[in-house]
């Protein structure tokens, strides 16, 4: 195996690179003091707009998507290092660069299954970071691990949907700049085919029928670089029958689409998390002293890094692997290495997180490092995109149907 990337990657990589450490990382700091200075959290921050008008000069803009028509068109195993280095700063370095979930899966969703004017009127803004988008599937009052039991209706009225339902953790929509929802929901809440019932359509935000009720927290943060997640509520919200993504009952393929290539990303990204955390245990290590001794120079620091160091070089490999199938054979063709590393990677580097925060004491916890609202973020990954018990459900009965 050719384990080398090839030179458009590296270039990418070198222009990445030097974007973090020359904008990126200097940023942070300052971007959490303009926020505090706003009236209102969910504004844009002035460094941001400044960073999103950086990288769309150095071309470092929508690396995500593969469509070359309309993004970079990196293949996956292309995007997988920039995506990991992004990782590294997961609050801003993908925001600035136009690659934040939840708008790259929508734009793809557009990309592959609008038509002409959903995509002039909603894709082309957000590849131009105009707007911001949110995805409407998850639940409160259902099991949204099974996106069959989801309750929202979306009935025909003459040329009109309706939609109906209370929808929550809705990333994106506290966002000032959020203009458009997919949201998915039962046009045939009794058809035979469990996997046909489900629609999606484009809902605008300023649609009569539809409140953002509340911001929800993870771990107590509100995520503001994107948009938040919140609970968004659909009272008999109208929109023409035209904004009906695809076709009536493709909303279940619809989303398992788009949830491939967002399971990767998020994964790409957490590699870069784990770097992070590496780098800075290895930083308080060789300056910090307890006991005499620097904690370099303690057993148990050198089992943590060493076996952070192991775990990493594994995820990237499996990650790397899965991203190369998916370009040659198809997500569907990739499906158990997207399962694999689904269930893998967020649980090895909350682990990894957990013992860098260990090792940063009470500094670990707190504001003044990244590391708590890495590990939040981490965590979360463990429940969104299906929760890991899913993944290895579905994982172990395709190994054992071979011995049955």
């Amino acid at each position: 195996m050719d384990f080398a990337f090839d030179a458009r990657t590296e270039e990418l990589r070198a222009k990445l690179l030097a974007f973090m450490d020359e904008y990126v990382y200097p940023a942070e700091a300052v971007a959490h003091e303009q926020r505090e200075q706003l009236a209102s959290p969910w504004e844009n921050v002035p460094v941001v707009e400044e960073l999103k008008a950086e990288a769309r000069r150095q071309g470092l803009w929508n690396l995500f998507l593969p469509d070359s028509e309309y993004g970079a068109g990196l293949t996956n195993l292309q995007y997988a290092p920039l995506a990991e280095i992004m990782g590294r700063s997961p609050q801003l370095a993908p925001t600035v660069t136009n690659c934040a979930a939840p708008d790259t899966g929508n734009m793809e969703v557009l990309t592959q299954f609008g038509d002409e004017q959903q995509r002039k009127q909603w894709l082309e803004p957000l590849l131009a970071g105009e707007i911001r988008s949110a995805f409407a599937m998850t639940e409160p009052d259902v099991a949204s691990s099974d996106a069959t039991n989801i309750t929202t209706h979306i009935e025909r009225d003459g040329d009109e949907y309706v939609i109906t339902g209370r929808k929550w953790y809705i990333s994106g929509a506290m966002h000032p700049d959020c203009k458009i929802f997919i949201v998915m929901g039962k046009t045939d809440p009794d058809g035979e085919d469990i996997r046909r019932q489900q629609s999606m359509v484009l809902v605008p935000r300023d649609t009569p029928g539809v409140t953002v009720k509340r911001a929800m927290q993870v771990f107590g943060y509100e995520d503001h670089y994107h948009g938040g997640h919140a609970e968004v509520i659909f009272d008999h919200a109208r929109v023409p029958a035209s904004n009906l993504i695809g076709e009536e009952g493709g909303g279940f393929a619809i989303a398992q689409a788009r949830l491939g290539p967002g399971r990767i990303h998020h994964c790409m990204r957490l590699i870069g998390m784990a770097e992070r955390a590496i780098e800075l245990m290895c930083r308080r290590a060789v300056s910090r002293t307890a006991f005499g001794k620097t904690l370099a120079q303690q057993g148990v620091v050198h089992n943590w890094i060493a076996d952070a160091r192991v775990t990493v070089e594994q995820l990237r490999l499996l990650v790397l692997k899965t991203a190369w199938l998916m370009d040659t054979v198809g997500n569907r063709g990739a499906h158990t290495e997207i399962q694999s590393i689904k269930i893998a990677t967020p649980r090895a580097v909350v682990d990894i997180l957990d013992r860098a925060i260990q090792l940063h004491g009470a500094g670990g916890v707190s504001q003044d490092l990244p590391l708590a609202e890495l590990y939040a973020g981490a965590r979360t990954l463990m429940i969104a995109d299906g929760p890991d018990e899913v993944h290895q459900r579905s994982l172990a009965r395709r190994e054992l149907k071979r011995y049955m």
